[in-house]
Formats: C-alpha cells, sequence, structure tokens
C-alpha cells in the first residue's frame, strides 16, 4: 500500500512541501491530486470538487485547464526550441499559434527565460532547462502546480534558485504550489511542511 490514511488539506495560494525519504509516498500522492493514479479508497477535492467519478476526459480536461507539472526530469522536446516547448501545451488545446507563442514569451519571461527562447534543450543548462519545464507548467495559468523534486537534477545553487522561483508563484500569480522533495533546504522555503514516511503523514 503505498498511502495509508492520508489526509490532507492544502489552501488556495499555499506553498506547502511534502518532506520525506524516496519512497515514502511523496511521489503518489501528487500524482493522486494529478489524477495520473487513482485511489483504491477515499476521494481527492480539486477547487471544492469531488474527483471520485472522473472519467479519464474528465482528468484530461482538468489537468489541461487547472494543473501545472513540474518534474525532476524536465521532459522537454529535444528538438524544440524553449519557445516551442512551452507553447505546445497551448497548441494541443488548440489554441492558435500567435496566441500560443506569444503568451510562451510571456511565461518565459516570467521565468527569466525570455533571452533563451530560440534555445533548444541541449543548449541549455540544467537549470535553464528546469525554468523552461516551470514555464511550461505556467503558460495555461493553472490553479495548481505540482514539482516532483524538481531539483533532484540540479546543483545547490540552481536547486536553491528554481525553489526561490516556486516559491514566487503564489505571491505573482495566486497560484498553489505542492512540492515533493527530500531536501530539508527546499522544504524551508514552503509556507507549511508535511512530513512523509512510509506512506503516511507525520
Amino acid at each position: 500500500m503505498a498511502l495509508r490514511d492520508v489526509t490532507l488539506h492544502v489552501p488556495k495560494g499555499e506553498f506547502c512541501a511534502l518532506m520525506g525519504p524516496s519512497g515514502c509516498g511523496k511521489t503518489t500522492l501528487l500524482n493522486l491530486v494529478a489524477g495520473l493514479d487513482v485511489p483504491t479508497s477515499g476521494e481527492v477535492v480539486l477547487a471544492g470538487r469531488s474527483t471520485e467519478h472522473f472519467t479519464d476526459s474528465d482528468w484530461t480536461r482538468l489537468r489541461r485547464d487547472c494543473i501545472g507539472m513540474v518534474f525532476q526530469d524536465f521532459h522537454l522536446i529535444p528538438g524544440l526550441t524553449a519557445l516551442e516547448n512551452v507553447a505546445l501545451p497551448l497548441l494541443l488545446r488548440g489554441e492558435a499559434g500567435d496566441v500560443a507563442r506569444t503568451r510562451a514569451a510571456e511565461s518565459l519571461d516570467a521565468v527569466g527565460m525570455g533571452q533563451r527562447a530560440q534555445h533548444r534543450p541541449d543548449e541549455l543548462s540544467g537549470g535553464e532547462k528546469q525554468r523552461v519545464a516551470i514555464a511550461r507548467a505556467l503558460v495555461h495559468r493553472p490553479q495548481v502546480i505540482l514539482a516532483d523534486e524538481p531539483t533532484g537534477n540540479l546543483d545547490s545553487k540552481n536547486g536553491e534558485e528554481i525553489v526561490a522561483l516556486l516559491r514566487s508563484l503564489p505571491q505573482q500569480f495566486g497560484q498553489t504550489v505542492m512540492l515533493a522533495t527530500h531536501s530539508a533546504a527546499a522544504a524551508r522555503h514552503a509556507d507549511r511542511v508535511h512530513r512523509m514516511r512510509d506512506g503516511q503523514l507525520e
């Protein structure tokens, strides 16, 4: 069992950290919030709306409109520029190309990557790739950002900058941010820290 008796309330606009060792259930909890995993009991409520009876298409719409995700491994498409990577979620949901490019440029500017818009991932440092990934998570203006070990592949300086950037999102855009991390240095930026061990909140 990945999670047991977990009850968690995250207020709108809060930056919270889920902290604990590998295998404690942090990623599973984020995946449940995102609808990538389905709970065998209990329910996930987002913005006051129960997801208990959601279909796959309901979850797809919710992720497309309301959730942004940032991963440890960036997941950028190698053949696309930073701008194209960030614009892609908008194009996939049917936005016009010029609108998508404008919004992508704004999102890159918001994370300090406007000057690197035409660079491809192999021309970017690890910290720059993660900033592009955050810009992509922001571009559709979601209510919730889920960040799963986003500093795991970065050195301490870049990791600190990425967490500070995530910390700024609730202040700039009013988004709720859930950060999964094993790093005490990363967690100290959070409004609230939830410690996890063996699938439970301590």
